[in-house]
């Protein structure tokens, strides 16, 4: 059975993601900011009857809780980069003080750099494994340069930049780990109902499991 760390996991994207790994098969370690709600959502999927999954600590903008875990976590196939902020609406460029940009940018960027580099030993340890880092439309570039574009107005100073660097960062570390066993992915879950959007938005999460 391989195993999966899905950080952000205790609500949202994170959650749903972890609820269909279980469907497929997968053990998950559901990674939370907040131990006592990890275990809330543990709870509430074992009352749908998947048992399969253990909460894990984590909180990715700290250092030491990112290497608490690590230790936590012998044998892992999968990491899901999920865990991120918005750092709240408006965000001008003019007004958004730098304090916010830092912000976002520990948990969105830095966050998956450090969670990142603290699992790549337990990760080389897998026959398959895989990086996965959960990005949004509204870090690229080529998007907010076409005035065709959707949402073309839905600008921020924090958050799109801070996805910007995750895709990135995503592109050149599937560069240098092309030659192993890992793949690395960034994903885009489209404009989906979470804490951070409205429960108007359309729910169009759907894992895909892959080799």
């Amino acid at each position: 059975m391989k195993k999966v760390l899905i950080t952000g996991a205790n609500k949202s994207i994170g959650f749903e993601a972890t609820r269909q790994l279980l469907n497929q098969g997968y053990f998950v370690y559901l990674g939370a900011r907040d131990k006592a709600k990890g275990d809330e959502a543990v709870a509430k999927l074992k009352a749908e009857g998947l048992t399969n999954v253990e909460a894990v600590q984590i909180d990715v903008t700290n250092q030491a809780s990112i290497e608490s875990a690590s230790k936590q976590i012998e044998s892992l196939d999968v990491l899901i980069n999920n865990a991120g902020i918005s750092g709240g609406i408006p965000q001008t460029a003019l007004d958004t003080t730098t304090d916010t940009i830092r912000e976002v940018f520990d948990t969105n960027f830095f966050g998956v750099i450090n969670v990142t580099k603290a699992f790549l030993d337990t990760l080389k340890k897998s026959s398959e494994p895989r990086i996965v880092n959960v990005t949004s439309g509204l870090g690229s570039l080529t998007l907010h340069a076409d005035p065709n574009w959707k949402y073309y107005k839905v600008k921020s100073a924090a958050y799109g930049p801070s996805k910007s660097a995750l895709n990135a960062y995503t592109i050149v570390l599937a560069y240098e780990l092309q030659d192993t066993a890992f793949k690395v992915n960034a994903v885009d879950p489209g404009y989906t109902a979470t804490d951070s959007t409205t429960t108007a938005a359309p729910v169009l999460l759907k894992m895909q499991r892959h080799g």
